[in-house]
């Protein structure tokens, strides 16, 4: 009987989550919708019927969950609600595109068909995920809703990811940390930006994300305390001068303390800036500007700006649509406080993007964010690009903090900070970019390089003599110029292969061998080079010496090179699946026969560290640390080349770390860390530098240490020294995977 039971509370359960998510839909229904989102559940339900999710609940909770999603956190409507409950039918059941199209029209077939093409495949291959990640941006002009409900199905998945194992667990985070998160940036969605970079840090860095929480817990009473008595006088002044508004105190995200504690290399107590107060006023359009500087005018009359950080987003809003005017005042006690003033209206643009932008959106002018998507679109119609190159360079222009800057004529452009004049080049027009030999900044001359700043007027100077050289990729930020940079070259070497080809058929002519795919094979195996292109062109530049032709052994008309190299030459799945067949696990510190594996000098692994091992096609296993500045990407890119890994214990070895301080110059300081390393701990040092200046120093020491809590407590003896202000681990650098 129990499982009856089971049911009908399942039952319940299914039944109350939909009428949850009706009710967040009440406002938006209009004639016939209600009906429309009925039949929808149905489908989804009779086609998920027999189908569980990981956490052993009925999957059908699932779709239920993304739509409230999309009816709550994002403010999508009627029809894309219907879309979401229907976004795994086709792919997991036996529904098809067709049915969707016959029940509910063209537009929700394009919608589910857009989710079909973008979903499931994250755990295949590495050019699979980024061509899928650029179909999923192609969408982005046809219908903004698929990436939309992209992003809730992974915001719900981030959730519940507790239920998956710890290896799924890290890829998932990481590639929502790596993709996901800045794309919500991007829509101009900032509650679900910060919530998956919090979930992401939850599951990559767990210790650091307990630690932040359980301090944020405890301080909560005397922050809400600190809000009270810092809002009291604004309030009654805004009252007096009858104002509409709501103030809202919020803390800071995980993610952007913990960004804040490495960037500035301070602990938790040193942010002074934990919190942020919201003032959000409701007027009409015509007025908010004037409202929002007022409101200003008043915070400022109690408490001292900070100059260096005020941010006027109202009259240049940034590319996401986000307008908002930030301030950080000095509040009571000392302590700084920003405060973000803003109508209701820039309200909801900023917390739910790109839907709000619609719905608030009057005329057909062309919006930073149409810009935006225009861009994405020139950039995805490359068809020369890279599908990885793609991802990087998309990446790049995320994330990235805007610059205003103008043309000749008085035309505002925004750029990505760090912009060089070349990126202006190209975002003007690519014939422009590929011309460009320097440029007038503010009608000083400047070279190709130079770094824009927000208000820089900008002439470019261009010769038809010019064209794109290799090393303009250093110094262009823009995924644009970049994708356009690539592509030129790519072109040229084209050309110059031609040249390489005809060479070598008139060598084979002359050696009277055949110029067949056999024989440019061997020559590709004996080389090691990737591919025919690539041969031709190296001939043509000379970096290949053809006459070596005639030492290999000929047999009619053939080449015969019996190499050992040649033997070697396997394809990096084979690599991947001689690794993999060997074990599920990856035991370091073993002897392992056969498994050649490094430990990676981007993060300096030792026992004890949370690691995996990354397949490299020439340099065997690396192993990383989960938290190492590459592991977002390796995890994110390359799933299928990572390996769970783990450590043996044992002391005998000792592993190289590096230790940063800061401290009060002292006579004898130096001695005295030299000491305790040395004599107490009977630790080996690599390496020590310090660096003194105006009574502060700073400095880096390399050391041997068997493992993490070998280390932990060599940091704790380093604080206890008297004048030692800071001791944290350091990664020795971002070198390559």
């Amino acid at each position: 009987m129990p499982k009856i039971l089971d049911a009908e509370s399942e039952k319940d359960q299914i039944l109350k989550a939909y009428k949850a998510l009706l009710r967040a839909l009440k406002p938006s229904l209009g004639k016939g919708d209600k009906k429309m989102i009925r039949l929808a559940f149905d489908m989804a339900l009779e086609a998920h019927k027999d189908m569980r999710r990981k956490t052993g609940e009925p999957y059908i909770l699932h779709p239920i969950a993304v739509a409230q999603i999309c009816a709550e956190e994002i403010g999508l409507g009627p029809l894309a609600i219907a879309c979401a409950l229907l976004h795994d039918t086709v792919e997991d059941t036996h529904m098809t595109v067709e049915d969707i199209r016959a029940s509910f029209g063209d537009k929700a077939a394009v919608i589910v068909d857009g989710l079909t093409k973008i979903s499931g495949v994250f755990d295949k291959g590495t050019s699979l995920q980024a061509e899928n990640f650029r179909k999923m941006l192609l969408t982005l002009s046809d219908d903004i809703r698929v990436i939309l409900i992209k992003l809730a199905d992974r915001l719900h998945n981030m959730r519940t990811l507790d239920s998956m194992a710890r290896e799924k667990q890290l890829k998932i985070a990481s590639e929502t940390a790596y993709l996901y998160a800045p794309l919500a940036h991007r829509l101009g969605l900032y509650s679900i930006k910060t919530e998956l970079e919090d979930l992401s840090m939850r599951y990559t860095e767990p210790e650091i994300y307990a630690d932040i929480t359980a301090k944020l817990a405890n301080t909560r009473r005397e922050r809400n305390r600190f809000i009270n008595e810092f809002t009291v006088p604004i309030k009654e002044e805004l009252n007096k001068q009858d104002f509409q508004y709501e103030v809202k105190g919020r803390s800071k995200s995980i993610h952007s303390i913990w960004s804040k504690m490495k960037r500035q290399g301070v602990t938790f107590d040193e942010i002074y800036d934990l919190f942020a107060i919201r003032i959000i006023i409701d007027t009409s359009p015509d007025n908010e500007k004037a409202m929002c500087w007022k409101a200003y005018s008043i915070i400022t009359d109690f408490y001292h700006p900070n100059p260096d950080r005020l941010r006027d987003w109202i009259s240049t809003p940034k590319a996401t649509g986000y307008e908002s005017l930030h301030t950080t005042v000095m509040g009571p006690g000392g302590k700084w406080v920003e405060v973000q003033i803003r109508s209701r209206r820039m309200d909801e643009i900023a917390e739910k993007g790109f839907a709000a932008h619609w719905k608030y959106k009057e005329s057909a002018a062309e919006t930073a964010l149409d810009e935006w998507i225009h861009k994405i679109r020139e950039l995805l119609e490359n068809p020369e690009s890279n599908a990885l190159d793609f991802i990087d360079d998309f990446k790049l222009n995320l994330f990235s903090d805007e610059i205003f800057v103008f043309t000749p004529t008085g035309e505002m452009k925004s750029l990505p900070s760090q912009a060089t004049a070349l990126d202006f080049a190209f975002e003007i027009h690519t014939d422009l970019g590929s011309k460009c030999i320097g440029a007038k900044v503010n009608h000083k001359l400047v070279p190709l390089s130079h770094k824009l700043r927000s208000g820089d007027q900008i002439e470019i100077l261009t010769s038809n003599k010019q064209t794109p050289k290799e090393d303009w990729l250093n110094y262009v930020v823009t995924a644009k110029a970049k994708s356009k940079i690539k592509g030129a070259l790519k072109e040229e070497k084209k050309r110059v292969a031609e040249d390489g080809k005809e060479i070598l058929e008139r060598k084979f002519k002359h050696l009277k061998l055949h110029f067949n795919n056999e024989n440019i094979n061997e020559l590709l195996a004996y080389y090691k080079i990737p591919n025919s292109m690539e041969l031709y062109y190296r001939i043509a530049k000379g970096i290949i010496d053809i006459q070596d032709l005639r030492d290999f052994k000929q047999d009619k008309g053939s080449i015969k090179i019996h190499t050992p190299q040649r033997i070697e030459q396997q394809s990096l799945e084979q690599i991947v699946k001689n690794v993999r067949g060997s074990s599920d696990m990856l035991v370091i510190g073993e002897s392992l026969e056969k498994i050649d594996y490094k430990l990676s000098p981007c993060c300096n692994p030792i026992p004890g560290d949370d690691v995996f091992g990354f397949i490299t096609v020439s340099e065997g296993i690396k192993i990383h640390r989960v938290s190492c500045p590459n592991a977002i990407q390796l995890m994110s890119n390359y799933a299928y080349r990572i390996v769970k890994a783990k450590w043996t214990n044992q002391q005998q070895i000792a592993f190289l770390a590096g230790v940063r301080m800061t401290g009060i110059d002292e006579v004898g300081v130096v001695n005295k860390i030299s000491k305790v390393i040395s004599s107490e701990l009977k630790v080996n040092m690599r390496s020590i530098s310090i660096d003194s200046n105006d009574g502060i120093f700073e400095g880096t020491i390399m050391l041997f240490v068997h493992d993490t809590h070998h280390l932990d407590k060599l940091i704790k003896k380093l604080k206890e020294i008297h004048g030692i202000l800071t001791v944290s681990r350091i990664d020795t650098g971002n070198q390559s995977a």
